[in-house]
């Protein structure tokens, strides 16, 4: 049966060194949205909360009901059809409006938009924001904002840095002449966390760097990650095949000499993105991938009755064009996950 296997060694490898580059493991909350970057929602709250993080973000509140028991402090992005409480759950309003549509004593933090023009309230509204997260018996908890190109060498970090430095002043302002409790202030991805020098915010939100990947320019210097997933397929079929003989659909690919082949039970349905007679892949143990992909299998030069298929995103991201978080992020739920 296809798997994937979660590197236990790896993940903590990468912690470690988030950790440090924060200050502290209270100062990380690693981002499990869309099932862990494709990584499993359940593996990777068990070996975060085993290596002693207490934050974690996730998309929305289903995601926050599964792993309610593993962490101190849940961000929950999504502001729709928040239906229930709990103190340990912290809400992020996209939208000035969404303050009067969540429950009373919710936890809220408030995203201001700094520059990427997507989701946030507007700097102008923030005094009006805080007096109706008040008026609604909201919890402010939080502040946040978003970076839009911490991993390109450009100076829009150091820009969107200042304008959140100078929104955290008008804050504390405000929260002073409410008597507020300060809210907790937090702006880093995993890009913008290895671009700071010293890290004075409460907490950084890393999710690429935590699976053993950034997307930064190549000009920024090489943190020692390393990917945490590897994609197995089991074998399902063996067969001799004779030279100028052609290999799965449109028999796009032509043997030039007697070969043997076998198929192995991974395949796009799989979330394995389709690779044809176009593009060029081998596995990490050296092996080619036969012609085009199928829906349920996918045709090697090999006889091994298991084949990691891959255990490094990157080249695969190359081949289409993408970037590592979709290739791990496409792998199917239903693919079994084991931690080794």
């Amino acid at each position: 049966m296809s798997k994937i296997i979660i590197n236990k060694k790896n993940y903590f490898h990468n912690l470690d060194i988030i950790s440090k580059k924060a200050g502290s493991k209270d100062k990380v909350a690693v981002v499990l949205k869309d099932n862990a970057y494709g990584h499993g929602i359940l593996e990777i709250s068990t070996l975060a909360k085993e290596f002693g993080i207490k934050k974690a973000v996730v998309k929305n509140l289903k995601e926050a009901l599964k792993i309610k028991d593993f962490f101190e402090n849940i961000l929950i992005l999504s502001d729709n059809n928040i239906t229930t409480y709990s103190h340990t759950f912290h809400v992020v309003i996209n939208d000035i409006e969404k303050i009067y549509q969540l429950p009373k004593n919710t936890n809220v933090h408030l995203k201001v938009d700094t520059g990427m023009h997507r989701n946030g309230i507007s700097k102008n509204q923030l005094k009006e924001a805080i007096l109706g997260l008040c008026g609604q018996n909201l919890n402010l908890t939080g502040i946040m904002t978003h970076h839009r190109s911490a991993d390109k060498l450009s100076c829009e970090y150091y820009w969107q840095k200042s304008e959140f430095e100078l929104l955290k002043e008008e804050v504390i302002k405000i929260c002073e002449q409410l008597f507020l409790p300060l809210p907790m202030f937090h702006s880093c991805n995993s890009a913008a966390l290895f671009r700071t020098a010293n890290f004075d915010e409460d907490f950084a939100r890393v999710g690429i760097a935590s699976y053993g990947y950034t997307e930064n320019d190549l000009a920024f210097d090489k943190i020692d990650l390393k990917p945490v997933l590897s994609l197995w397929g089991e074998k399902i079929s063996t067969r001799s095949i004779k030279k100028n003989q052609a290999v799965g659909y449109g028999g796009t690919y032509i043997t030039n000499e007697d070969i043997k082949i076998s198929t192995y039970d991974i395949g796009y349905g799989d979330g394995f993105l389709r690779i044809n007679e176009n593009q060029h892949y081998k596995t990490p143990k050296g092996y080619k991938v036969l012609g085009r992909v199928s829906m349920d299998s996918l045709s090697l030069n090999s006889e091994d009755k298991e084949v990691c298929i891959f255990d490094d995103a990157k080249p695969l991201a190359k081949i289409h064009n993408t970037i590592s978080y979709e290739i791990t992020t496409t792998l199917s739920t239903e693919l079994e996950r084991k931690v080794k």
